[in-house]
């Protein structure tokens, strides 16, 4: 019932030109890991114990994060600075498979501004305008994709998942840019906050598709796109 309930809502909106209708070209076996709210469909082939896994945006949901590496046996790198979403985090007796890095991902490495949320109960943190907030914003440390990488010795990804808040469309031209390809890109659009809109996601995935992705997935929000490079059977 939830989900038809939310395609009506995203039709509503495509009727209006705030959303559109965008159907997987990549027809592969997918599996779902995570809660009804923090969960997302992967290509569970492709993912073993020494799979490198990247998370961006923790918040107060790992269900995601603690699926994978239960079922995997694989370690996840975890990245959010909210504060809120650290201390909930550090609270949670997590394995020790989940590593937590105190640091967001941008498209420079810095620092930036993080705007709260207009709800002080709730945890995620913008680093779009939000003019409500911007008395309470804070300062965080930023790192671009390529420094991550170089930081923690990898040289390839297997599964980055991003749900930053509407960052990803400016991390998204600077991974293009960089040259990195993770075999499943996972990442929450944010066309629904008022200072984004509708082309901003459109001209986003036209960069992810450039890069030589496929849609395999898409959430029933129409906010959660899941894509695999090329057929999504890189050799290792």
């Amino acid at each position: 019932m939830k989900k038809l309930v939310r395609r009506v809502k995203t039709l509503a909106r495509v009727l209006v030109g705030k959303d559109m209708i965008v159907r997987p070209e990549l027809q592969c076996a997918t599996q779902r890991f995570g809660s009804d709210y923090g969960g997302w469909n992967v290509r569970a082939e492709q993912l073993r114990a020494d799979s490198v896994v990247y998370s961006f945006g923790v918040g107060e949901d790992a269900s995601f994060d603690i699926a994978l590496l239960k079922h995997f046996g694989l370690t996840v790198h975890a990245f959010d600075p909210t504060p809120k979403s650290i201390e909930w985090a550090k609270k949670q007796g997590f394995p020790s498979q989940f590593v937590l890095y105190e640091y967001g991902i941008a498209n420079y490495d810095g620092h930036a501004t993080f705007s709260p949320p207009d709800d002080p109960t709730h945890v995620s943190h913008t680093m779009l305008e939000r003019p409500t907030t911007k008395g309470r914003s804070i300062t965080v440390p930023v790192k671009r994709l390529s420094t991550i990488m170089k930081e923690l010795g990898h040289s390839t990804i297997d599964l980055l998942k991003m749900d930053i808040e509407g960052a990803e469309y400016d991390v998204i031209k600077d991974i293009k840019s960089s040259g990195v390809r993770p075999r499943q890109l996972l990442i929450e659009f944010h066309h629904r906050f008022p200072n984004v809109g509708i082309a901003r996601t459109k001209e986003a995935i036209a960069d992810v598709r450039s890069m030589g992705y496929r849609l395999f997935a898409v959430s029933s929000t129409n906010e959660e796109f899941c894509f695999a490079h090329g057929s999504g059977d890189m050799p290792r």
